[in-house]
Formats: C-alpha cells, sequence, structure tokens
C-alpha cells in the first residue's frame, strides 16, 4: 500500500497529534499509524505501529514518487504539517485534533486532516483501514449519507470527506487534489455515547480554532527561559499527553516500542506515574503555568486516596490500579521486537524515589505563594510518615529492576528530600513538633547512612546501591536536592564519574550498566539523564559545557522537537516508547536550570 510495504516507520519520523484525551501518530508518509479510543490507555484502531499491516492504518498522503522537502508544527499549536515534492507540483498535508470541546456539540474526539496541492493537480493515496482491539477486528461499516459509519459494540466512528469520496474501510482509493480544491477529512468518534457528526469544512473551522486556544495557551509562557522554542514544544508535548478529564499524565501514548529492537524490553507507558506528574509540577511552575502546575497536584490528591500513605507506583488515568501486564497475542510488533504488552507489572513494586519527587512537589506549590489545601497536606504528611518508616528497606528503584530489590542510593536521597521538604512546608502549617522532629531526625539518620554506605571513596562517587561499585545515572539529580552543597567533592566527583563510566558519547548517558538489570539484551541512552546531566552541570557552575551538550540534544529532537525514552548512541535513532513525557519535563527542567544559573 505505500512505500514502507505495510511496515511501521522510524519512531523519530513520527509526529504526535493529540486532544488531552487521547493521541494519534502520523508517519512521513501521512500514515496514523497509531490510535486508541477513546482515551490514551484504550483499545487501538490504527495499530501498524505494533501489530503489524493488520492492526489498522489510515493513510493520505502522495500515491506516486514523493519526497518529504519539510515537516513542522506550525508556531505555537499542535497543527501538524507535512509537505512532500511530488511529480507536478508540491502537497502538504495538515493533521490535528480539537481538544476544545466543552460547551459545544461535538464528539468528544475529532480528527482533522487536509490534503492541499500546489503547482498542479497530484494523485493522493486514501487508505482507511480501521482495526479494533487484540483481534483487530474490521468495523461493521455503513453508509449514512456522505459519511461512512464504522462500529464496534459501543465503539463508533465517521469519517466524512469533503469534496465526497465514497470511502471504503480496507481498500485504498486514488484521487486527485487540485491547487484550490483541498480535500479534507473529518473523523468522529463516540463510545458508549451518540455519535455526533461535523461536516469538514466545520470540523477545519474547529481546528483553526483549536489552534488560537493553543497559541493564547504558548503566550502565557514566560519569555525569559532559555530555549524558549524547544521549551515551549516540551509543554505543549506534556499538555497533550495530560488526560483532561481527570488531569492524569500519561507516561507516554504507546505500547511496546523498544528499548532494545528485536528484543524483549518492551512495555506499556500509558499510564499515570506519580514521579512524572510530580517533575511537571516544577516544570510547568517555572514557566509561569501554575494552574498546570496545580492541577497535577490535584490529580494526584484523587488519584492516591484508596492507597495512602503508602504512594503507588502507577495508575491508570481514572486513579485506580492499572490491569495486571500480559501479552498480545500474533502481534509481531515494532521491528519484530516481541512480546508486545498492555497492562505494566511494575504496578506491584516497592518504590521508595517517588514520595521524594512528590513532596518535592509540594514544596515547590508552597514556595511558590499555592500554600496547600488541608486533606492535600495531610496526604502530604502521611506519605513523609510511611517513608520514617520504611526508608531502610530495599526497593526496586526509579529504574523499575524486574529483579531482586536493593538499597538503591538514589532511592535512599529521595527518602531524604521527601523528610526534608515535609519538614519545610511544616513551617507553614501547623503540625506537631514531634512529629516534625522525627522527619528531621530520620531524615539526618538517612544523610548519615547514605554517607557511610552509598559513597566510595575510591572511585569519589555515590554508587548505584549499597556494596555495589556500579554508577546511576539518577544520581545526577543529587546537586539539586540540597542533601550536599552543590559544589561539593562528593557531588563533583559524581558527576565526574557518571559522565566518565556511563557516557554514550556527547550528551548521551545511559541510565546504568550494561548487563546489570536481569534482562537481555542492551538499551539506548536514557534521554532524561542527558538533561539531568546539564542540569547538573549547570547547578554546579559549568554553564558552558551544559549549554555545549544542551545543543547538541536538540538534533536529536530532530524538526519537530519530540523525545523518545531512549536515543541509540551508534545511529540517533530514538528508542522505547514515543513521545515521552519524562524526557520533555526533563528538557525543561534543564532549561530553567540554565536561565537560573545564567542569572546568578
Amino acid at each position: 500500500m505505500t512505500e514502507r510495504g505495510g511496515m511501521a516507520g522510524p519512531i523519530e519520523a513520527y509526529g504526535l497529534v493529540g486532544d488531552t484525551r487521547t493521541a494519534a501518530l502520523v508517519a512521513a508518509d501521512g500514515s496514523i499509524d497509531w490510535l486508541c479510543l477513546p482515551a490514551f490507555d484504550g483499545e487501538p484502531v490504527f495499530a501498524r505501529l505494533v501489530a503489524g499491516p493488520a492492526g489498522g492504518v489510515f493513510r493520505l498522503g502522495p500515491a506516486g514518487p514523493s519526497t518529504v522537502v519539510a515537516r513542522r508544527y506550525r508556531p505555537d499549536s499542535a497543527t501538524l504539517e507535512t509537505t512532500w515534492d511530488c511529480v507536478g507540483g508540491r502537497l502538504t498535508l495538515t493533521d490535528g485534533m480539537v481538544a476544545e470541546v466543552a460547551g459545544r456539540l461535538r464528539p468528544t474526539t475529532l480528527l482533522v486532516r487536509r490534503l492541499h496541492a500546489t503547482g498542479g493537480p497530484i494523485e493522493v493515496e486514501l487508505a482507511f483501514d480501521p482495526r479494533f482491539g487484540d483481534a483487530r477486528d474490521p468495523p461493521r461499516a455503513e453508509r449514512r449519507g456522505e459519511a461512512l459509519v464504522c462500529t464496534w459494540r459501543s465503539t463508533a466512528l465517521s469519517v466524512h470527506t469533503a469534496p465526497f469520496v465514497a470511502i471504503e474501510p480496507g481498500r485504498p482509493q486514488t484521487i486527485v487534489v487540485a491547487p484550490g480544491q483541498p480535500l479534507t477529512v473529518a473523523v468522529c468518534v463516540a463510545d458508549g455515547e451518540p455519535l455526533v457528526y461535523v461536516p469538514p469544512d466545520a470540523a477545519w473551522r474547529a481546528l483553526q480554532d483549536d489552534e488560537r486556544f493553543w497559541h493564547r495557551w504558548c503566550a502565557e509562557i514566560t519569555e525569559d527561559v532559555p530555549y524558549r522554542d524547544a521549551v515551549v514544544r516540551s509543554l505543549l508535548t506534556l499538555r497533550l499527553l495530560t488526560y483532561s478529564p481527570t488531569g492524569a499524565p500519561v507516561a507516554a501514548p504507546t505500547t511496546s516500542l523498544p528499548e532494545d529492537p528485536g528484543g524483549v524490553r518492551n512495555w506499556d507507558y500509558r499510564y499515570a506515574w506519580p514521579r512524572d506528574a510530580s517533575i511537571g509540577v516544577g516544570a510547568f511552575l517555572g514557566v509561569g503555568k501554575d494552574l498546570e502546575a496545580r492541577r497535577f497536584m490535584a490529580w494526584l490528591l484523587t488519584a492516591t486516596r484508596l492507597d495512602r500513605p503508602r504512594l503507588p507506583v502507577l495508575l491508570n488515568l481514572h486513579g485506580s490500579r492499572p490491569c495486571s501486564e500480559r501479552v498480545i497475542l500474533g502481534w509481531p510488533g515494532y521491528a519484530d521486537s516481541v512480546p508486545v504488552r498492555t497492562g505494566n507489572g511494575a504496578a506491584h513494586q516497592r518504590q521508595l524515589d517517588g514520595y521524594g519527587w512528590v513532596l518535592d512537589a509540594a514544596w515547590l506549590l508552597t514556595d511558590a505563594g499555592w500554600p496547600l489545601y488541608g486533606e492535600t497536606w495531610r496526604a502530604m504528611a502521611g506519605f513523609a510518615d510511611t517513608i520514617a518508616r520504611q526508608w531502610r528497606q530495599t526497593d526496586a528503584g526509579i529504574w523499575e529492576i524486574r529483579g531482586d530489590e536493593a538499597h538503591h542510593v538514589h532511592s535512599k536521597l529521595m527518602a531524604w528530600l521527601a523528610l526534608d521538604r515535609a519538614a519545610r512546608i511544616a513551617g507553614f502549617r501547623g503540625t506537631s513538633r514531634e512529629r516534625v522532629h522525627r522527619w528531621r531526625r530520620e531524615r539526618d539518620s538517612i544523610a548519615a547512612d547514605v554517607r557511610a554506605h552509598g559513597f566510595d571513596p575510591q572511585m569519589g562517587s555515590y554508587t548505584r546501591s549499597y556494596g555495589s561499585r556500579d554508577l546511576d545515572a539518577a544520581l545526577l539529580v543529587l546537586p539539586l536536592l540540597g542533601i550536599e552543597p552543590p559544589d561539593s567533592p562528593r557531588v563533583r566527583g559524581t558527576i565526574d564519574a557518571i559522565r566518565r563510566t556511563l557516557g554514550a558519547g556527547g550528551p548521551l548517558v545511559y541510565r546504568y550498566p550494561t548487563g546489570t538489570d536481569g534482562l537481555p539484551g542492551g538499551e539506548g541512552a536514557f534521554v532524561a539523564c542527558s538533561f539531568w546531566l546539564i542540569q547538573a552541570l549547570a547547578r554546579t557552575g559549568r554553564v558552558a559545557e551544559a549549554v555545549e551538550l544542551f545543543d547538541e540534544m536538540l538534533g536529536f529532537g530532530g524538526p519537530l522537537g519530540l523525545y523518545a525514552e531512549e536515543i541509540d548512541p551508534a545511529t540517533g535513532r530514538a528508542l522505547g516508547n514515543f513521545p515521552q513525557a519524562l524526557s520533555h519535563a526533563a528538557l525543561v527542567q534543564a532549561a530553567l536550570a540554565l536561565r537560573t544559573a545564567t542569572r546568578a
């Protein structure tokens, strides 16, 4: 059907369009290869990305030979443009989803696609082949007026074109698009509710209105942040990956994009990690987006209500435990990377570091002049009590190792952070002296324990875990915490040891040594760790190095400024789920660290 022979394209070549409820990945040939309905963690209807040619696809692009000459987002918007040079002229595809539907008679998901030609008429291909769920079921299709309606049980979608094209699912068609006569396609979705039809021209106007909404949203971002274009794109991406009905931030909109192509390191990231939400708080606060930061905390408060005082590792979009991890049989995976998984077994792990991220976010809000509500503070204080009792235990660590637990140094440091931030917040609240004293006593005990058991004097560095000589790139957050002065020999030694031992060339950094996580194969350099390195250098006064590395990292985001979980150092190709919220939050924090350093 296409030049890719039915296979998915390079991960980094995809563009993201979304509506803050779900998201689609659009390949450079105009093919939507991933879209779940009605939400990020719903059933896929276009899943060629990991389900192969039978997984469903929606292509709109050149029918003949073509070359991509431009790929971009329209400035300060979520609208994607792809332009090709074709025989006879130039063709541009505009893709977007309408985010703002409140108070209007619109479907909750409205996907809009438009092709327009310049120079001369161009033959284009329209291939609409939706499949549903694990079984990749074709739809029951019927025509209602000029709209084609596809249904599966409680899910329905309509596709409507202007000018009219008699679309048939699974049968590609060739159409001629002439200059001044664009082809507009509107896809409307309903799940367990009446299907609302939006004519293509009205859908196009709705997308233009939505673009103006994003313009206003981006205009509120502070002007003084370095690398503002990259920061704005990252913040837009974070906002698109936030499930608006509940405020849950998904780690990524995809499942099972491999960290090791052809291997088994394929995980489902369509869930919300409190850790990632907390990092988002700092990112949004730092650019003047206080409302978004407060919404993240509001989600966290609601989502954790059934588990307190325990902090869950991850949750689904509605604040419940995700379904058990399972394998989807028969799906070939991206680049033959199997198994393809749904659900995430890390939900059952013990991870102590999350408490530190969450309480740090609460402190940032407090320090920014947004005092915590009573219930929020009770939840945070409960988390602090939990970590005061449990910090001496082993855990799975930030990287969710599928193996034995250990005394991870990073987890101990974040436990220290949790108690330190709780004690700080307590200065603004009516909290018993005995409780605050306990937090401070345990905080100081953690510091002494980590210095005694987590630092290797011969290496001049903190280590990955007690008794180990391995390093952990998560320790790059050390100068941000306050447990050691940023310019202390231990902090500088740890940063240098990580660069020396885990560096993968230029700004790229591996999370930990290859072959030490109990899984076969290897993985790429972790994008968030690269930005944490930049942040660490900026906080320790090495601003010129930090700027140089930031400039290099921008090249890995491609023309669309999107980052996956990892990067293959040998090829520069993206690895892992895409785009990754943690990568983009870390980019924003690195830029904010550079702003702080240059102001000093």
